[in-house]
């Protein structure tokens, strides 16, 4: 049965955790005592219905204590296909989440509150879902219960969003706009009479009818992490490199080169798990063993020769900046693709997204949760391409090299 990743944003109290709680409790996700759980937990609280966001209650227990959250992964079926939803807190503060859940979704979900309209989470959640370049897009516009389910409020709503997508959404996108109420199950299950008005598909059905499509790259890419040389009576001339395909595909016979070196060779043996087999794809791990005595070691990368990969020191990206200090010309950083990793100084910054105005700005500088454009100089090559063409080698993130936290996000955009 498909697996689909869907990527959940939305601002704080906009009803995600309830909307989230609703889908497990409709599909049948949630055990007998979670259910009795919260049925008691709402009765204590004076409730006449159903509490569903205490399905996801662990997360606000650590948001109440201030914790820094990392994203949550649930799991949830029907019979038609299986989802994962990468739920990201909607704090500002944790937008780096919400792009770490997002990065390997297939179908994001932008919650709205119906009495707030479009706001500015609402925006940087928007751009996120266009530098990650996810093809199917639905805003939920929750809490209708709470504007008496007028079809006007929803299509004011809409009219901004469809603003906002005709001017900066990407081409190839698929946008759906749904009006629910999850508190009260309209439209989440089935068509809901009091939004009659509405003639689109309730929530689930959306989600389980979207097509998706994972996209390939034949950009051969295969990454280093560690030299298996065993210098044993039994293995005395076994050199392997053992890594990870971060793109495109590898077989034996297939003629590759070593990067930064150049060195050339073909592959002799593909080994997975210990047994010989006979390709590796993007994505799995595995071992290469080549006719030749080439010197390679961790970092170093296996590319086949049908790729067209950049080996460049220069490149301009697209950030998401997620550190108190701001990224400015002449800071450095280690930026970390993989197991690739090379000291990269910021060479300039050339603009910002102004999210009132929805327009690019000039800057100089970018400072926490900013998104914009710039430029960096690396102190040695790395193989990367694009993100549009190739998002496995076209994404890094920035390290501090002070404090080793995670500064900021990239997108490549050309090298």
């Amino acid at each position: 049965m498909e697996l689909i990743k869907i990527a959940t944003a939305g601002s704080v109290d906009d009803g995600k955790s309830t909307l989230i709680g609703r889908l497990l409790y409709e599909t049948g996700a949630l055990k007998t005592d979670q259910i009795q759980h919260i049925e008691e937990r709402s009765a204590a609280r004076g409730f006449g219905y159903l509490d569903l966001s205490l399905a996801t209650d662990g997360l606000l227990t650590e948001r109440e204590q201030g914790i820094t959250i990392d994203v949550s992964h649930i799991f949830f079926s029907t019979p038609k296909r299986r989802f994962i939803i990468a739920d990201s807190p909607g704090h500002v503060e944790y937008t780096r989440n919400m792009v770490t859940g997002t990065s390997t979704a297939q179908v994001s979900i932008i919650l709205l509150d119906a009495r707030k309209g479009v706001i500015e989470q609402t925006k940087r959640h928007f751009f996120i879902t266009q530098l990650l370049g996810i093809k199917q897009i639905i805003f939920a516009v929750n809490k209708m219960d709470l504007v008496d389910y007028k079809k006007e409020v929803f299509d004011e709503i809409k009219s901004t969003l469809d603003a906002l997508v005709d001017q900066h959404g990407n081409e190839g996108v698929h946008y759906h706009f749904t009006p629910v109420s999850a508190l009260h199950n309209e439209n989440i299950v089935k068509h809901s009479d009091k939004l009659d008005w509405y003639s689109g598909a309730p929530l689930l059905n959306l989600i389980e009818s979207l097509a998706v499509t994972k996209k390939e790259s034949h950009d051969g890419a295969f990454q280093i992490q560690y030299v298996i040389r065993p210098k044993n009576e039994a293995f005395h001339d076994y050199r392997g490199f053992a890594g990870n395909v971060r793109s495109g595909k590898f077989n034996v016979g297939d003629s590759i080169s070593i990067h930064p070196s150049g060195r050339k060779s073909i592959i002799k043996r593909i080994e997975k798990y210990g047994r010989d087999v006979k390709d590796l794809e993007a994505g799995e791990n595995g071992t290469i063993l080549l006719v030749d005595e080439i010197d390679a070691s961790r970092g170093d990368s296996i590319l086949n020769e049908q790729g067209n990969i950049n080996q460049g020191k220069n490149l301009s990206a697209t950030f998401c900046w997620m550190q108190d200090s701001p990224l400015s010309p002449g800071n450095k950083y280690w930026l970390q693709q993989g197991v690739q990793r090379s000291l990269v100084k910021v060479k300039s910054i050339r603009s910002k997204i102004d999210l009132e105005a929805l327009a690019q700005e000039q800057a100089n500088e970018l400072k926490l949760n900013d998104i914009g454009k710039g430029s960096l100089v690396l102190a040695q090559s790395l193989t990367t391409k694009p993100y549009t063409e190739n998002p496995a080698l076209g994404s890094f993130i920035l390290i501090d090299p002070q404090t080793y936290n995670t500064a900021g996000v990239g997108f490549i955009e050309t090298t």
